[in-house]
């Protein structure tokens, strides 16, 4: 019985924390205003009759908060590699000068700011509601249990368990919003 409780308490913590290291995923793709090279983390580009992702073509590098640069491992795709970064949609102009491409990253507007902090804190939502289906499922292990014989002081305790870690978890879950979202609104 002792171990079938540490598996319930262990899988809720697992599954909060892979709910959480998906949003931090989410929330690096939402770009700030500053260059960073994993804005270009989606781009797909046409390499020698297949499709591969850009940094498997070419150097990704901030010049400074405003500029990224690709380096293409061969010249002859600079073409290729524009036309990637565009039909990815990200809302990016490059500039092939015939060595490198160049991004010139824009400033956000207030308005732009505001759709992204809504965006972060939609994708914080959405790791909330995976916590909240990791209680559920752990809770719900809990009554199979209870079925099995564990006591209802013990249920009780082990549901007080599981609520701590998804109030922990959901702790985290708004730190890091707040952190996304102060960075959004620094100019």
């Amino acid at each position: 019985m002792e171990e079938e409780i540490q598996f319930i308490l262990e899988s809720a913590k697992e599954g909060n924390n892979k709910s959480i290291d998906h949003l931090k995923a989410e929330l690096e793709k939402i770009r700030a205003g500053r260059a960073n090279p994993s804005m270009l983390d989606s781009v797909q580009v046409e390499a020698y009759g297949a499709m591969s992702p850009l940094n498997q073509v070419a150097n990704v590098n901030t010049l400074d908060a405003r500029t990224i640069t690709v380096q293409p491992w061969d010249k002859a795709m600079l073409d290729g590699i524009c036309t990637g970064i565009i039909n990815a949609n990200l809302g990016l102009n490059p500039q092939n000068n015939g060595e490198m491409i160049i991004i010139n990253v824009p400033t956000l507007t207030e308005e732009r700011r505001k759709e992204l902090v809504k965006k972060a804190k939609a994708e914080g939502e959405n790791a909330k509601v995976s916590i909240r289906n990791n209680r559920k499922d752990a809770n719900d292990q809990v009554k199979k249990l209870k079925d099995d014989g564990l006591s209802e002081d013990q249920a009780k305790d082990l549901e007080g368990e599981i609520q701590t870690i998804t109030d922990n978890a959901s702790k985290r879950v708004d730190e890091f919003i707040e952190v996304k979202e102060q960075d959004i609104m620094k100019v």
